[in-house]
């Protein structure tokens, strides 16, 4: 593929050229009445009918190519198929004639990507969405390189969606990256990557965010139970090693103070009922031992 990329190209102010049209209508309206006679009384000269089919020629020349420009836009400019360059200034101009002429909108365009239905690394089926803020920047590219260049950001962009989720588990408890666990890092490697695809299309990515991440509605239930598990798993570890250490520094400071002397037997009975109390669910009822 041809590398082809913005540059300048020749240009007149569009107010000179047509200060020079309208000198030329009002030189011409002078010479109409004559003309009109000569018509009339067929008597009209080779240079009168040469200067006419000139006016005419040079009229539909020059009034093609006067080009208004807007900001944040531009015109990419063909001679006969042949790429001569690219107009960005905003305002009134005259181009070369005979030159076919592309606008291309500079403006920055917010892509909300379809909801899309793939598996992460672990295989479970999820649904993800991205939103991509993207504008061309550079027109040459976004012409020329490829045959539509929106529909070309919407297909690649979702192929990028779909590799990022595929590459990533939707969760994770070992504290490893997940989609779910390190937005701002997979929106930075999204970017990256949405860069490489678009590069062919002079396009540029502004922002990246993931809009819509969940697991496929057949197994959300069934997560939904897992995640629940989970989170119950983690809360009693955390009670338990709490519980253990309130429990050892309780006997430290008993046996540290001497306020009772305690063999092993009644250490096992203590840590026992000590340890029930604090990690149960529902208030313990104390069970008084009667025995002498």
């Amino acid at each position: 593929m041809k590398d082809l990329r913005d540059r300048g190209t020749v240009t007149v102010s569009g107010f000179i050229l047509l200060a020079v049209v309208i000198a030329a209508l009002l030189y011409g309206i002078q010479l109409l009445p004559p003309f009109i006679a000569a018509i009339d009384n067929e008597s009209l000269s080779p240079s009168q009918i040469g200067g006419a089919a000139l006016a005419v020629v040079l009229f539909f020349i020059v009034v093609p190519s006067f080009v208004v420009l807007a900001p944040n836009e531009a015109v990419v400019l063909l001679f006969f198929g042949s790429y001569i360059g690219t107009l960005k200034r905003a305002g009134f101009w005259w181009v070369i004639p005979f030159t076919s002429k592309q606008r291309i909108s500079l403006r920055a365009v917010s892509l909300n990507t379809s909801t899309l239905k793939v598996n992460d690394s672990r295989g479970n089926p999820i649904e993800i969405a991205a939103v991509i803020v993207w504008h061309v920047a550079d027109a040459a590219k976004a012409a020329l390189n490829v045959d539509a260049y929106g529909p070309f950001v919407m297909v690649q962009s979702e192929t990028a969606v779909r590799s990022l989720a595929s590459r990533y588990p939707y969760d994770s408890e070992e504290h490893e990256e997940s989609l779910r666990g390190s937005p701002d890092k997979l929106s930075l490697e999204l970017a990256e990557e949405l860069k490489k695809r678009l590069a062919v299309a002079g396009i540029e990515i502004i922002e990246t965010r993931l809009s819509h991440l969940a697991y496929a509605p057949e197994i959300a239930s069934a997560m939904l139970r897992r995640q629940q598990a989970d989170a119950v798993v983690r809360a009693r570890r955390i009670i338990t090693e709490n519980a253990v250490s309130m429990v050892e520094n309780a006997l430290s400071q008993l046996e540290s103070r001497g306020v009772i002397k305690m063999d092993d037997s009644s250490k096992t009975r203590l840590v026992s009922n000590l340890l029930v109390a604090l990690v149960s669910e529902h208030d313990t009822q104390p069970v008084l031992d009667l025995n002498p």
